[in-house]
């Protein structure tokens, strides 16, 4: 009787270092095949498990992707240092230095210096981040003068202040999804495919859910991606069941 030898795959912790010309910090490393994620620290480092034949994809705003398979060396030696080549946005012109061509438009742009604000000038303004058209509004809608205001009160009856506040939560939640979309589409869509023309439904799928904010607002790309892979499921499970 002749046995034969039966492969497994083996898991392992791999210590890893990506290395740039640029910054090394909070760079994405993604087990494409497991599905599996970390970032690398200040110096670069990064931890993350993986078995023979896993493909690994390293991303950033700043550099170029990198995709590299694990091979039995890589399992053997169990660390990888990458190279990451910087992603360069070249630009059709260039101007060194500051030209003064008599044109007033073009020559405020040219001078030295920084400007001058309102805050330096020691005038009081306001220094906080601007308010959008709607919050402007309910702003006027929840206040008033006089002994009695009026105006909160007669917005409050007709249902007014209700739809401005409905519309500023839209607006912030359509405004944090456009921005995750940008930010983190290429690294979700290389962990979980779906079709171009289904994407732009899927994110507003995930905007209209009620935990959205909250699970996204202020949270690290690391949460945010771990939160639109269940919801990418959800959403194509959805998908399925509606054709069937």
């Amino acid at each position: 009787m002749f046995f034969s030898s039966i492969g497994f795959s083996q898991t392992i912790d791999l210590l890893g270092k990506v290395q740039s010309e640029s910054d090394v910090e909070n760079v994405h490393v993604i087990n494409k095949s497991a599905q599996r994620f970390t970032t690398t620290n200040k110096y670069g480092e990064f931890k993350i498990s993986v078995s023979l034949n896993d493909t690994l994809v390293f991303s950033s705003i700043q550099h170029k992707l990198l995709s590299v398979l694990i091979d039995q060396e890589i399992i053997e030696d169990k660390t990888l240092v990458v190279f990451l080549e910087e992603q360069v946005n070249e630009l059709d012109q260039v101007v060194v230095g500051k030209v003064l061509t008599g044109d007033i438009m073009s020559d405020v742009g040219n001078v030295e210096g920084e400007p001058m604000t309102s805050k330096k000038a020691g005038i009081p303004s306001y220094q906080g981040k601007p308010k959008t058209q709607s919050e402007r509004r309910l702003t006027e809608a929840t206040t008033g003068a006089g002994i009695i205001p009026l105006n909160p009160i007669l917005n409050g009856i007709s249902g007014r202040t209700k739809e401005l506040k409905q519309r500023i939560l839209l607006e912030e939640k359509e405004t944090l999804m456009y921005s995750i979309k940008a930010r983190l589409s290429e690294d979700l869509f290389s962990l979980e495919p779906l079709h171009d023309d289904f994407i732009m439904e899927y994110f507003y799928f995930v905007s209209e859910a009620e935990d959205f904010l909250e699970r996204c607002k202020s949270k690290t790309d690391i949460l945010i991606l771990e939160y639109l892979l269940v919801k990418l499921k959800a959403y194509k499970k959805n998908k399925y069941d509606n054709k069937n």
